[in-house]
């Protein structure tokens, strides 16, 4: 079975900083993120960085390590599984901020997984699966900040 690959984007009215800072400071996770009901950085780590690892726990119980391969801030950050649910072969996840003015940044999820057989047989249910949980994430995302008081 191949790679599966996939994006999800949203615009959210706020600095590409802001953004950036937000979604990785992992005491926020749980405020705009969903899918999760457990987000911790592990190993002894306070904050993420480039070789961080991170301990994410799905709503449905499934769990998955996570290292940071990529930390650019303010623009780019990226995570692969280094350990995680045996139906993933591999995983990489990636967020892109690109800042469309002063106030405006917009946010790009990209997924490539490949699934372990027999999981792979059911490529297919997987995907909108998990597309449509990155576009829940997204809008959570978009609602926390943009409901954010102002300072």
């Amino acid at each position: 079975m191949s790679l599966t690959k996939f994006t999800e984007v949203i615009n959210i009215d706020c600095n590409d900083e802001f953004v950036f800072d937000y979604t990785q400071d992992y005491s926020n996770r749980l405020k705009w993120d969903t899918f999760l009901k457990r987000a911790d950085l592990i190993e002894g780590a306070l904050a993420a960085d480039k070789g961080v690892k991170a301990y994410c726990v799905a709503t449905n119980g499934i769990g998955m390590v996570t290292e940071y391969v990529t930390f650019n801030r303010p623009k780019v950050t990226a995570v692969k599984m280094t350990k995680g649910p045996y139906m993933f072969k591999s995983f990489l996840g990636s967020w892109t901020f690109k800042a469309l003015s002063r106030e405006s940044t917009q946010v790009v999820f990209l997924y490539v997984y490949e699934l372990r057989f027999p999981f792979s047989l059911g490529f297919f249910l997987m995907k909108p699966i998990l597309q449509m949980n990155v576009r829940n994430r997204l809008k959570g995302l978009k609602v926390s900040i943009e409901n954010l008081p102002v300072v």
